[in-house]
């Protein structure tokens, strides 16, 4: 029997003994339950999150005979360091980048036998990995398709893909989406969080939110949302299935958190489906074996309403901003002396404005950039010919976009202080917007560096 085998078999003679005091920290953490009648959609933006973050609820809907389909919105083709490590040399021609993709689907069908969903319930995007938040900001309506890093193309190269040939723009995923909500109609969903640090899992919380929208769905499913990439979360590293998963510290009293608790054979077959994804798994395991756990943990930022002439102090303010100093391992010296933290500090309506306050961890440093998106939404008019606004501050000056049309910088009001700005955006701007979806992040160059979870403002005429 292996070490991970027999700590599973000690997890199940505790389970029973611990399964109240396990969670007495996590009082306020309600359960998610699978009622006979659900449905269950699990959205995943690579092959191997749809374990790591609902890997036994998966088994557990399978349990219960629900109906259960996993989409995927890439094959996961550009994670080079791990296809390095995996294949023993480079990986970066194309058609080579196109095989490893091939890899991961094949990885993903032998992880879903583990799980018990079969295969033929499996749907495949095959959407750019690394390049699906790249659509959201800058490729819509009249934009060009987005053009992959990796393999060079501008539509879905897979012809196993759920519409092969489909452009890298925001409406064609959009609608791959909305089609999939029309013809599965599921009654609870677990996607990717929207302020997870990966941009394909934030863009596809987004895409999703968005499709929803649009399908009239959005009050009649449950969305579950699991955090996979932040900052230094979760801790422990490694294989601990005898701790929990508890809510990153910058988020844990800002969000609706529930939790499902696993079986004993459920952690065991999660760790099972874990290790089926090889060419992930051989190049970082540490990390994730952190998924493996007693729980699953999800957690989503419940739309803000907002009416005239009201002020919000929204997410956790300062909160995460002295959070930051424990930064990522993998930053180097020159990201960690530029690193700077950025969070929600508070929204107003007033008149046909709305004016947002971000907080700063520090003043911003040569060559790096905060930058405020703002994207309306209107439930007539297609999301993709509604604005999209970016507000882009350096040191000194600052610049607004609408995608990549640079407008003039009086179209907005910037006041600022070292730690703090506030912006006052037009209505108009936005497209008189019923909702809008709001992030704030800061970068290096093209590195990025923190990033506020992205909020849906609902105002409230």
């Amino acid at each position: 029997m292996s070490k991970q085998s027999r700590l599973i078999s000690l997890v199940a003679v505790l389970l029973g003994a611990l399964s109240v005091t396990a969670f007495a920290g996590q009082s306020k953490i309600s359960t998610v339950a699978l009622s006979a009648t659900d449905r269950i959609l699990v959205l995943a933006p690579h092959p191997d999150d749809e374990v790591l973050g609902a890997g036994g609820v998966i088994q557990q809907a399978v349990a219960q005979k629900l109906p259960v389909q996993v989409v995927f919105l890439t094959y996961g083709d550009s994670n080079q360091w791990s296809f390095f490590l995996y294949r023993k040399h480079p990986v970066v021609f194309p058609g080579a980048v196109e095989s490893m993709g091939i890899v991961r689907h094949d990885e993903a069908i032998n992880a879903s036998n583990i799980l018990g969903v079969d295969p033929r319930n499996l749907i495949f995007l095959g959407y750019p990995d690394f390049g699906t938040l790249n659509i959201w900001y800058y490729h819509w309506n009249l934009r060009p398709p987005y053009r992959s890093i990796m393999t060079r193309v501008t539509n879905v190269p897979y012809k196993g893909a759920y519409r092969f040939g489909a452009p890298y723009k925001g409406e064609e995923i959009l609608e791959d989406l909305r089609s999939i909500l029309r013809d599965y109609k599921p009654t609870k969903i677990f996607v990717s969080h929207p302020a997870d640090h990966n941009g394909d899992h934030l863009a596809l919380y987004l895409y999703l939110r968005v499709a929803l929208w649009d399908e009239g769905m959005d009050e009649n499913v449950q969305v579950y949302p699991y955090l996979i990439h932040y900052l230094t979360w979760p801790k422990p590293k490694g294989f601990h299935p005898e701790k929990n998963l508890t809510p990153p510290d910058a988020l844990a009293g800002d969000e609706n958190w529930q939790q499902y608790h696993l079986t004993a054979s459920q952690i065991e077959n999660k760790n099972k489906a874990l290790q089926a994804h090889k060419s992930q798994y051989f190049s970082t395991p540490k990390y994730l074996l952190s998924f493996v756990k007693f729980n699953e943990l999800f957690g989503d930022i419940p739309p803000l309403k907002l009416h005239l002439n009201e002020d919000i102090s929204i997410i956790s303010g300062g909160k995460k901003l002295t959070t930051t100093m424990e930064l990522p391992e993998e930053l180097n010296d020159q990201e960690r002396s530029a690193f700077v933290g950025v969070d929600w500090k508070s929204l107003h309506w007033q008149g046909d404005d709305l004016i947002v306050t971000i907080g700063l961890s520090k003043p911003l440093a040569q060559d790096v950039e905060a930058s405020i998106f703002f994207f309306g939404y209107r439930s007539k008019i297609p999301f993709g010919l509604m604005p999209k606004i970016n507000v882009r501050l350096g040191v000194l000056s600052y610049s607004v976009y609408d995608q990549t049309l640079r407008l003039d910088q009086g179209v907005v009001k910037i006041s600022r202080t070292p730690n703090d700005v506030t912006i006052t955006v037009p209505l108009k701007l936005l497209g008189y917007p019923q909702k809008i979806l709001t992030s704030a992040r800061t970068t290096l160059g093209n590195f990025p560096l923190d990033n506020a979870s992205w909020v849906v403002v609902d105002l409230q005429q």
